[in-house]
């Protein structure tokens, strides 16, 4: 890079909001405009690589798994309530036959909505609507300023709560942003759901790692939404995602948060972590298969539960480098098995959550290419929930908020691209008065057709820089990262929480207090 970050190059800003539309912020002098809170519906056909005799193929072979091989719930209640609901029960194996898969999967939604304690960013999931969430779990932390890789603090996950909060393009809070490894794991939770729950005023998102930490998360969200234990169960205010243990497995704590969060009618997401060529077949159709197996049978526990209780079948199908054994995403093969997944859920009636992923280490080139092919991914596949769509890097286990910035420009793009301006074919868009008045020998610059439109006829970069090389140089030649650690420094200067009832943070900070002087949650150290 041609010059370096130094303390005295930070851009000027102005003060403004935690996030809210409209606002502006300052990069180099420069004030841009972030686009407003307009969560996107996918209007596009959806890429289906399936046949319908393909279909067909996949949902047997997936139905052949739950039947004849079955899957290991290693949690015994869950094994009570599939014996009392007719499936078959060996050991901790559980078998359960097509009709009985189908039935329970069509009772589940195929749309909900869910309301964070900021009714204005309620979500609805399913329907064509594409929700975009933060980075969430990587143990470890990257930015410019450190050069190198560490392990994540509370400080840190603040600092990435911040930006969840202030872009637009991020419409739900998921899981931590980055692990807050500096606070003890027994009460690492309370602390990380107080943050989110001060900082962002955007739809949260509750481990299911022990009884204790599900309980605690959903009483400190019922707080901070201000409604009764009967207005919380009522409706979704947030909701959890659970991984099977591929191949074939559902563990303890998962299930144990799976059927707390039912129980309550909260949102749920399940996502079977299928690399395959390692915990799945080589093959992306036997993957899928397997994937599909391990989701539907968590779908069919929580609708014995509670009928009707919200659920989205997840994909995170990739494959590994088979020379190393190293995960690799946004390849190929990736893209195929999110959009045959969309194919598959749209065939069961379930919303659909992918992820946006890649392999690469550093906010490099390598970085966005493999990213914006998860994102391009979630997007022909008809995804509802795209997961980690902004910050991830080296396979999930850092978090970067240069990288954050860069894929919040692209997401931007895409929510642009899905705004139906740009397919209207109206007279006035047609312009025939316009070319009429221009004709062959003027130009539309100055025609004021133009001169209505040109501040909102194309998307503006708050990124990107469209200069020149001459102008580039003599602006100092920054790259992009450097430019987006400039704008993460400027949005962490001039944060402002969201608004919060002082009375309702006084009650979060009560039950924090209380429940660290019991204890918090068990660990193991």
């Amino acid at each position: 890079m041609t010059e370096s970050l130094s303390p005295t190059r930070s851009p000027s800003r102005r003060k403004r909001g935690g996030g809210r539309a409209g606002l502006a912020e300052r990069r180099g002098g420069a004030v841009i405009e972030q686009m407003p809170w307009d969560p996107p519906i996918n209007r596009d056909q959806p890429t289906e690589p399936l046949s319908a005799d393909g279909v067909a193929r996949l949902h047997d072979a997936a139905m052949r798994i739950l039947e004849e091989i079955g899957i290991e719930f290693l949690n015994p209640d869950a094994l009570s309530v599939l014996r009392k609901a007719g499936c078959t029960v060996t050991g901790d194996n559980v078998r359960m036959g097509r009709d009985m898969v189908m039935e329970y999967v069509g009772m589940a939604p195929s749309s909900f909505t869910i309301t964070p304690r900021n009714p204005e960013r309620r979500i609805t999931v399913g329907d064509g609507h594409l929700l975009f969430g933060n980075v969430s779990s990587p143990p470890n932390y990257w930015d410019m300023e450190i050069g190198k890789k560490v392990t994540g603090t509370r400080a840190m996950f603040q600092n990435l709560l911040k930006l969840t909060q202030y872009f637009n393009c991020i419409h739900f809070a998921g899981g931590y942003p980055v692990e807050p490894v500096d606070v003890h794991a027994s009460i690492r939770h309370l602390d990380a759901t107080f943050d989110k729950l001060v900082l962002t005023d955007k739809v949260p998102h509750a481990y299911s790692l022990g009884a204790e930490r599900v309980e605690d998360v959903m009483e400190m969200v019922r707080i901070a939404a201000g409604v009764s234990n009967d207005e919380f169960e009522a409706q979704p205010h947030m909701y959890t995602n659970i991984n099977s243990t591929s191949p074939l497995k559902h563990d303890h704590p998962m299930l144990d948060g799976w059927m707390r969060l039912a129980r309550r009618g909260q949102g749920l997401v399940v996502t079977p972590f299928t690399l395959a060529g390692a915990m799945a077949p080589v093959t992306m159709a036997g993957a899928v298969a397997q994937s599909l197996a391990e989701g539907l049978a968590a779908v069919v526990l929580a609708q014995i539960i509670r009928p009707g209780v919200p659920c989205v079948i997840g994909t995170f199908t990739s494959n590994v480098d088979m020379k190393s054994g190293a995960p690799a995403f946004g390849t190929p093969e990736y893209m195929r098995a999110t959009q045959i997944t969309g194919q598959m859920a749209r065939f069961y009636g379930l919303p659909m959550r992918s992820s946006g992923v890649c392999a690469a280490n550093v906010p490099d080139a390598q970085s966005m290419w493999e990213t914006e092919h998860s994102l391009w991914a979630a997007v022909q596949s008809g995804s509802n929930m795209v997961y980690h769509a902004a910050g991830w890097l080296e396979g999930g286990l850092i978090a970067s908020p240069e990288k954050f910035i860069m894929d919040c420009e692209v997401l931007q793009q895409i929510q642009r691209y899905m705004n139906p301006d740009l397919w209207d074919v109206s007279e006035d868009a047609l312009a025939v008065e316009a070319i009429r008045d221009v004709g062959p020998d003027g130009h539309f610059f100055g025609c004021q057709h133009t001169q209505d439109r040109y501040t909102t006829a194309f998307y503006q970069p708050f990124l990107s820089d469209w200069k020149n090389y001459e102008a580039w140089e003599a602006a100092g030649g920054v790259w992009t990262p450097e430019r987006a650690h400039l704008i993460y420094k400027s949005i962490l200067a001039d944060f402002e929480p969201p608004e919060l009832d002082g009375t309702i943070r006084e009650a979060l900070e009560r039950f924090v207090a209380n429940r660290k002087q019991e204890g918090g949650a068990p660990t193991d150290f």
